[in-house]
């Protein structure tokens, strides 16, 4: 049975899963991981609401989200372990992330990906989110994706 707690960035095994994430996302993104590193590590310090995923006691996945504009968050640091893909972790991550920033209340959420993470792509379409324009510093960044849902 799959079991969420919310957290904040300080929490231990967030830590550990965003640790895993960055090794993922070196190897996927290879040279441009010099340009996202430093964007990821500094949004860390802005998230204060994550969700950790766990089977078994296990942390198998989280996610987190931190402030954006306009009333919106932005989606941060999606990972599941592998053994553990497949299974309705993310999915199930997500949709706590999207319940807890209406609580906020939020008008809505963004999110950036990589075209190296078709993956991850594939779920955020499922779960309702539309590619938009890149924002931000992603703007003009051929490898990102950028995605919006509106709160609902």
């Amino acid at each position: 049975m799959l079991h969420l707690t919310r957290a904040t960035a300080d929490n231990a095994d967030f830590r550990a899963l965003v640790r895993l994430l960055d090794q993922d996302l070196q190897v996927r993104d290879g040279p441009a991981h010099a340009f996202y590193a430093p964007l990821n590590q500094a949004a860390m310090a802005q998230v204060k609401h994550a969700v950790v995923a766990y089977r078994h006691d296990q942390p198998v996945g989280c996610g987190a989200f931190k402030e954006f504009a306009g009333q919106q968050v932005e989606i941060k640091r999606m990972y599941v372990r592998p053994a553990s893909r497949g299974q309705g972790v993310a999915q199930a991550v997500l949709a706590e992330l999207e319940r807890w920033a209406r609580e906020l209340p939020c008008a809505g959420c963004v999110l950036e990906t990589g075209l190296n993470q078709p993956e991850a792509i594939g779920l955020y379409q499922k779960c309702g989110y539309q590619r938009i324009p890149n924002y931000g510093q992603y703007a003009g960044v051929a490898n990102s994706v950028c995605l919006q849902k509106d709160a609902g």
